[in-house]
C-alpha cells in the first residue's frame, strides 16, 4: 500500500510538474503557440452549417463568412469528409476524394450537379493523397501513398501496386499528375524541414510509364511540391512549393514554379530567385552557389503553404480571369502572426506572364487564432464551377460564378425613348461597346404585347470604331485603345453608335416591346444579353385583330373560320362554353387557357 502511495505521489508531481512547464512555455512563446493556434485548434464554428444558413437568410451567401466577389455563390458541396484533401472527377462524372489523415479513398455519386451518395470505397491505406484517372483505360484509378503508387479497378475493385515510394519523412504526401507526354508525373517533399538527402527521390518530381517502369528524376531542390498543374497554352507543367521553417516570419519565399526537365531548383542552400540560404549553408564561396539552380517564377508569402493551384478555363468564366492562377494556401504554422487561409488570384497571362495577385477568396482565418477551415485541393471546370477541398472542417465548397445584369454599361438606345409611340418603319439608333456586335451588326426585333413578333431585323454599326475612342480615356489610354482597335476590329470596349429601320406589320394591341440582343457569336448562354424597350403603337396604325370563329356540332372547335367536324360527343366539349375565343400570342385562333378551363379539361378526360 505504501508502494502505491508513493507512485501515486510521484504521478501527481509530473503531471504538475508538466503543467508548469506548459504554462512557462506559453508565457514565454506566446508570438510563436500564437501562429500555431490556428493550424493545431479545431474551429470554433462548424462553417457548413455557417454557410447553409447565410444562404437560408439571404439567398446568395452574402452574409457567408467567406469574403469573395458577387459575382460567386459559394454553397457547400459534399461534408463528413474528414481529412478531405485530393479531388478526382471519373469518367462517370463522380468525384473521388482521398482522405489522406484517415487512410480512407472515398467516392461522392453526382446526378444533376448535387451529391447523391458518399460511400468509403477503400480503407486503412497509408496517408493516400494523389488521384488520377488513366487517360486509356478510364477505370483506372492510380493512388499515390506515402509508400507506394497503384491502380485501383473500379470495376473489379482490384487494388494493385505498380511503383514503391521512398518511405515517409516530415512530408509524407505524394501526388501524381499527367505529363503531356503521357508518363505519371510523382511528386515527394523532403525527408526533413533542410537537410542533405541521400536519396535523389525525395525533394523532388519524378516520372513513371503508366505501368510503373523507367523511372526518371524530372526535377529537384523541390523541398515539398505539394500540387501540379499544366499550363493551358503553353503546356508548361507548374507546381506550388513551401520554402524551409526557422528563417522568420518573412523568409524564405513559398513559390510557384515552372518544372524543367533536368532542372535544380535550389532546396536545401538556394530559395526563392536564387538566394543563397547560409544559415544552412555555411560553406564559403567564390561564386554564387544558387546562380546555376533554377529561380523561382513567383514569389509568394512566406509560410503560406500553397497547395493545390488551378488555371482558370475560358468557357464559363469572366474573360478577366482568363488563364490566372488560383492557388490554395493552406495556411501558416511557423509564423507568429498567422498567414493565408485563402484561395488566391495570380494574374497571370495566356504566356504565364505574371502582373499581380489578390484574393479571390479569404474569411477562413477567423480574429487570426481561429481557423474555420483550411483549402486544400482546387478542381476547376468550365462553366465557371471550382470546387474546393478542406482537410480541416471536412468538406468540399462548389463556387459558381453568376454574372451580374452589365447590359447597362454595354449599350444605350437614344431612340425610340421609353414608351414612345411608334409608327412603321420603325427608326432606331443609339450606341454600344465593340462587343455587343459580331461583324458590326446585332439583332433587333419589335413584338406586341402578347409576345407576337411583329418585325425582325439588324442594327448596323456606323463608322470606324477607332474614331470613336472613349472621351474619358487620357492621351496614353487613346493611344493604347487605338491600338488595340488596330488589332481587334469591332471587339472593342468604347461605344460605337448604331442605326437600324424596320418595318413592321399593323399590331393588333396598343404596346409592345423592342429587344435588342447582343451579338453572342460563342453561342454560350452566359454570354447571352439583351435590352428590351417598352413602346407604344398608335391606336390609328392598329390592325383589326383576327376575328375568331366558335364552330363545331358541340361548339368546341375555335379557328379563323369555320370547320366541319363530326358529331361525336365528348364530356370534355361542355368546358368550351365559358371558355374565351380569340388570338393567341402565336397569332393564330385559340382557346384562352385559364385555369378553370384547364383543371375541366383534366377533370373530364380521365
Amino acid at each position: 500500500m505504501k508502494y502505491m502511495k508513493k507512485i501515486l505521489i510521484v504521478v501527481i508531481i509530473a503531471i504538475l510538474f508538466i503543467f508548469l512547464v506548459s504554462i512557462v512555455s506559453v508565457f514565454l512563446f506566446k508570438e510563436k503557440f500564437k501562429g500555431i493556434l490556428p493550424a493545431i485548434l479545431m474551429p470554433s464554428q462548424d462553417i457548413a452549417k455557417m454557410i447553409k444558413k447565410s444562404q437560408d437568410a439571404s439567398g446568395n451567401g452574402a452574409e457567408s463568412p467567406l469574403v469573395f466577389s458577387d459575382n460567386f455563390k459559394i454553397s457547400i458541396f459534399a461534408e463528413k469528409l474528414p481529412g478531405a484533401r485530393v479531388l478526382a472527377l471519373g469518367p462517370d462524372g463522380d468525384m473521388w476524394v482521398s482522405q489522406t489523415g484517415k487512410g480512407l479513398i472515398s467516392r461522392l455519386e453526382v446526378k444533376d450537379g448535387e451529391v447523391s451518395s458518399q460511400e468509403i470505397i477503400l480503407k486503412n491505406l497509408n496517408n493516400p493523397h494523389g488521384l488520377v484517372f488513366d487517360y486509356r483505360e478510364q477505370n483506372n484509378l492510380y493512388i499515390a501513398e506515402t509508400d507506394q503508387v497503384s491502380v485501383y479497378n473500379t470495376e473489379t475493385k482490384v487494388l494493385k501496386k505498380i511503383f514503391d515510394l521512398p518511405k515517409g519523412g516530415r512530408h509524407f504526401t505524394r501526388t501524381l499528375m499527367w505529363h503531356p507526354d503521357g508518363r505519371l508525373l510523382i511528386s515527394i517533399g523532403s525527408s526533413c524541414d533542410v537537410c542533405d538527402e541521400e536519396d535523389d527521390k525525395y525533394a523532388s518530381i519524378i516520372s513513371i510509364n503508366p505501368d510503373g517502369s523507367d523511372m526518371k528524376v524530372v526535377a529537384a531542390g523541390l523541398r515539398n511540391s505539394v500540387f501540379m498543374a499544366t499550363h493551358p497554352v503553353t503546356g508548361e507543367v507548374w507546381a506550388t512549393e513551401m520554402g524551409r521553417d526557422n528563417l522568420g516570419d518573412d523568409l524564405p519565399p513559398d513559390e510557384i514554379n515552372i518544372i524543367k526537365a533536368g532542372k535544380n531548383y535550389g532546396w536545401p542552400t538556394c530559395y526563392g530567385e536564387n538566394i543563397h540560404d547560409a544559415d544552412f549553408d555555411k560553406n564559403t564561396y567564390i561564386r554564387n552557389p544558387c546562380e546555376d539552380n533554377e529561380p523561382s517564377h513567383i514569389d509568394l508569402p512566406a509560410h503560406s503553404a500553397p497547395l493545390g493551384l488551378a488555371f482558370v478555363p475560358e468557357e464559363g468564366w469572366p474573360e478577366e480571369y482568363w488563364h490566372n492562377l488560383l492557388v490554395a494556401y493552406h495556411g501558416s504554422f511557423n509564423r507568429s502572426e498567422p498567414t493565408g487561409y485563402k484561395i488566391a488570384r495570380l494574374k497571370v497571362d495566356a504566356n504565364g506572364v505574371f502582373s499581380g495577385a489578390e484574393d479571390f477568396i479569404s474569411g477562413w482565418l477567423q480574429n487570426g487564432v481561429n481557423a474555420l477551415g483550411r483549402p486544400v485541393d482546387l478542381l476547376i471546370q468550365p462553366g465557371g464551377i471550382l470546387y474546393i477541398s478542406d482537410d480541416q472542417a471536412g468538406v468540399i465548397y462548389k463556387v459558381a460564378y453568376q454574372p451580374k445584369d452589365d447590359t447597362v454599361d454595354l449599350i444605350s438606345v437614344s431612340q425610340p425613348a421609353v414608351n414612345q409611340v411608334i409608327t412603321s418603319p420603325l427608326q432606331i439608333s443609339g450606341e454600344a461597346r465593340g462587343t455587343w456586335y459580331f461583324e458590326a451588326t446585332f439583332p433587333v426585333e419589335l413584338r406586341d404585347e402578347n409576345g407576337l413578333a411583329l418585325a425582325q431585323g439588324y442594327a448596323q454599326a456606323q463608322d470606324d470604331p477607332s474614331a470613336r475612342l472613349d472621351s474619358r480615356l487620357d492621351s496614353s489610354q487613346t493611344r493604347r485603345a487605338a491600338r488595340l482597335v488596330d488589332e481587334a476590329g469591332w471587339m472593342t470596349e468604347n461605344f460605337v453608335p448604331f442605326s437600324a429601320s424596320i418595318d413592321f406589320d399593323k399590331p393588333t394591341t396598343l404596346t409592345g416591346v423592342l429587344i435588342l440582343k447582343k451579338n453572342n457569336a460563342s453561342g454560350l448562354p452566359e454570354f447571352d444579353r439583351q435590352i428590351e424597350i417598352p413602346v407604344n403603337f398608335s391606336a390609328v396604325n392598329l390592325g383589326e385583330a383576327k376575328k375568331c370563329v366558335i364552330s363545331g356540332c358541340s361548339s368546341q372547335i375555335c379557328a379563323s373560320e369555320e370547320i366541319a367536324t363530326t358529331c361525336e360527343y365528348r364530356e370534355e366539349f361542355a368546358c368550351y362554353k365559358n371558355a374565351a375565343c380569340e388570338t393567341q400570342a402565336t397569332g393564330l385562333c385559340g382557346w384562352t387557357q385559364t385555369a378553370e378551363l384547364t383543371a375541366c379539361l383534366e377533370k373530364n378526360s380521365r
